[in-house]
């Protein structure tokens, strides 16, 4: 599967991002995002090798067992896994929700590609139709990625503590994007 956007405003009117699906060979990638020191500076550092094979399994597994979706961020102008953005199930104040999360590697930041790549998958994330409302939930000390969120027309629910990982707190924000609107 492969899902494409194009959007002169963010890239300079030459290029695009596809999405494909998260698969086998794309441990490498993910070493280069929750793998890195810099990757993760806003979510309590990088994950270890072993943590990152376990991840590697449950992306590869996430849509089949209906859970969600993971991607890869494809560089359509150079054909580079630049990055990845996801959605998979998850319980926010009681409530089922989808919970969305992205990386764009360090030299293909600022040129909109998170921007364009979320948008697929929020266009995926409303076709599988399980849930209404997508939220996200950026450190407060990440202003690209809450600009992401308010770009794409997530609404600031509130400031809050949110665990990611396991054991590490940290204050969030959290967007909430209405799938149905």
């Amino acid at each position: 599967m492969s899902v494409n956007s194009k959007s002169g405003s963010d890239m300079g009117n030459k290029s695009s991002v596809r999405i494909e699906a998260w698969g086998e060979g794309d441990l490498p990638l993910l070493k280069k995002t929750l793998g890195d020191p810099a990757m993760t500076r806003h979510l309590g550092g990088p994950e270890s090798d072993e943590q990152l094979v376990k991840r590697q399994t449950l992306f590869e597994r996430l849509a089949e067992e209906g859970k969600g979706r993971m991607f890869k961020i494809i560089h359509v102008d150079t054909g580079e896994a630049v990055g990845s953005v996801g959605y998979w199930d998850s319980t926010h104040n009681g409530k089922e929700i989808y919970e969305t999360g992205w990386f764009v590697i360090p030299a293909f930041q600022g040129m909109g590609i998170a921007s364009m790549a979320t948008t697929l998958a929020i266009a995926m994330a409303r076709s599988d139709g399980k849930h209404r409302f997508l939220h996200a939930f950026p450190s407060v000390e990440n202003p690209p990625s809450n600009a992401v969120c308010r770009k794409l027309g997530f609404t600031l629910v509130e400031e809050c503590e949110f665990e990611y990982p396991k054991g590490h707190f940290m204050r969030c924000n959290d967007w909430r994007l209405d799938l149905l609107g």
